[in-house]
């Protein structure tokens, strides 16, 4: 049996999903990175399971793509014979497939619709029937603040991250009552791959409406999934903690 508790990191093969996963192996977690194929789990997925590792705790790449209920049953299986429980889910799975609504494809509205927020009904309740046994658990999603305040070209991301807002405050109601904590984060513009896309002009376009005038870090809002994770967020349920440097406001 592993001493340590393990948390269950989806999408977590880069950008705010591997800092997610190498905070909380810094915190002392076991920790399953997951990875949507093979081909990135050999390459990044290994990169940040190494990295985990190097705090000492237990780590390993597990490829399935969350949007495929069966897919996501396998992996929570495998994860279970590997660490024996999952005591942290980490809902982080998510693409973007911008364009106005009236150019947008039916195809990009569902694949985003699919993985952003199909993923979360998939792993809460594979995951959040095991914490009820357990009757301990937490479960962070990450959403988004388009998913608060919408955004210009991203109809099918804002739908998916304004859906994510409303499955956390209800699983946090019923989940509660054996013990789950269930809460949210919405980042704002930050620091990653899908952010390395835009120009600098329009990434200057968007300091100059944050108050602080600079793009978010990953391990920002890593350091928040860490604390709602601990032992100090222990009456914290059903929150939505936006990430922004003020941009929502």
């Amino acid at each position: 049996m592993n001493s340590r508790k393990t948390a269950l990191v989806t999408g977590s093969s880069r950008g705010i999903g591997a800092a997610i996963a190498k905070r909380l192996a810094k915190d002392g977690f076991n920790v399953a990175v997951n990875c949507s194929s093979e081909n990135s789990a050999k390459d990044r997925g290994s990169l940040v399971v190494k990295e985990c590792k190097n705090f000492g705790v237990q780590a390993e790449c597990f490829v399935a793509d969350v949007s495929k209920y069966d897919q996501c049953s396998n992996m929570v299986d495998s994860i279970i014979k590997k660490f024996d429980s999952i005591d942290v889910l980490v809902n982080n799975a998510g693409i973007i497939r911008d364009s106005l609504l009236i150019r947008m494809s039916e195809e990009n509205f569902d694949l985003v619709t699919q993985i952003n927020y199909k993923s979360v009904f998939n792993m809460t309740k594979l995951v959040g029937k095991l914490m009820m046994k357990q009757k301990s658990g937490r479960i962070v999603n990450v959403s988004s603040v388009a998913g608060i305040s919408g955004n210009i070209g991203q109809f099918n991301y804002s739908a998916s991250k304004a859906g994510i807002i409303g499955m956390t405050k209800t699983a946090a109601k019923e989940l509660g009552l054996r013990g789950i904590l269930v809460n949210a984060v919405a980042p704002g513009c930050i620091e990653t791959d899908m952010t390395d896309g835009l120009s600098e002009d329009l990434k200057e376009k968007i300091k100059a409406q944050i108050s602080i005038k600079r793009l978010g870090n990953p391990s920002e809002v890593a350091g928040v999934v860490s604390f709602l994770c601990g032992p100090d967020s222990s009456y914290i349920n059903g929150q939505v903690i936006v990430v922004d440097g003020c941009l929502a406001i």
